[in-house]
């Protein structure tokens, strides 16, 4: 919602201070489909020549992201914390039960009952992962933290690489909007025995191109790009709790501390309660 909002904001800000000032908006108009296109065109073909085809189909799933915010909702972290409740009082009591759900997430009758986790696969990747390699005694909490600092990173930037995509693009949008006025100035000279008011119109056309390139970078695509940056970062703290509570887990703290130490390094905004959490384990452990 904020993002249409600021969109809106945006364009009546803009187009509504200029018209007020006195502004004609038919020498815009006029000029606007042919300005796009060249900056508009040229923006993306650059943009499809410095990115392999997974990061382009990537960085346009991304763009969703300015408006539905993170993928990781406050309660999909407190789900977060029950499954892996579930999981380490399993390790502890029955090694060898928790084999099968590490070994088939996907047919797990634990992991079943978080069906949004469940889906993505990051997450059940870092979680069997970890519990596997304590299972085959790789369990030095100092190696293990190493290793998942290190994915995490790989991961983060991996995810990052779209957002710093868009954001070269709006580094250039101002420069290729010189191009399109240059290219409007040319065309401008070469009717130079015009009258006045024609070519007064001409340069005008040709300014747009200027102007379209530094609008479109400063008030949409960087935007679009950061908030892309900030909805992935905040979504990357939900990998971190898992990396939290597995390493708590591999210092033999007692499972509710490891839950407790997931939580409190939950950011605010998405930590769920002490109370909440308290109740939402007691129904996991009255349904086991």
């Amino acid at each position: 919602m904020l993002g249409i909002i600021g969109i809106v904001l945006v364009f009546v800000m803009v187009f509504g201070g200029y018209v007020l000032a006195g502004g004609k908006m038919a020498i815009i108009i006029k000029a606007l489909p042919f300005e796009l296109m060249m900056i508009g065109g040229a923006a993306v073909g650059a943009f499809l020549i410095s990115n392999e085809g997974s990061v382009v189909k990537h960085a346009i799933r991304d763009m969703s992201k300015v408006f539905k915010g993170p993928k990781w909702k406050p309660e999909d972290y407190r789900d977060l914390l029950c499954l892996l409740f579930e999981l380490i009082r399993l390790a502890r009591s029955s090694p060898v039960a928790l084999e099968e759900h590490v070994e088939n997430p996907e047919e797990s009758a634990i992991f079943g009952k978080y069906p949004k986790i469940a889906a993505d696969a990051n997450s059940v990747e870092l979680i069997c992962d970890t519990l596997r390699s304590v299972s085959m005694n790789y369990d030095d909490p100092h190696q293990v933290e190493e290793v998942l600092d290190k994915r995490l990173e790989r991961m983060q930037a991996h995810a990052l690489h779209p957002s710093h995509a868009l954001g070269s693009v709006a580094d250039a949008l101002p420069a290729l909007g010189i191009v399109a006025a240059v290219l409007g100035v040319i065309k401008t000279m070469a009717s130079i025995d015009q009258p006045p008011e024609v070519l007064g119109k001409m340069i005008g056309g040709a300014l747009v191109g200027t102007f379209l390139g530094v609008f479109l970078s400063y008030a949409f695509v960087a935007p679009f790009a950061a908030k892309m940056k900030a909805t992935i970062d905040d979504d990357f703290h939900f990998y971190q709790l898992i990396r939290e509570v597995l390493v708590a887990n591999l210092h033999n703290h007692s499972t509710n501390i490891c839950i407790e130490v997931g939580r409190q390094n939950t950011p605010s905004h998405f930590r769920p309660t002490f109370v909440d959490l308290e109740d939402a384990l007691k129904s996991v452990k009255q349904a086991s």
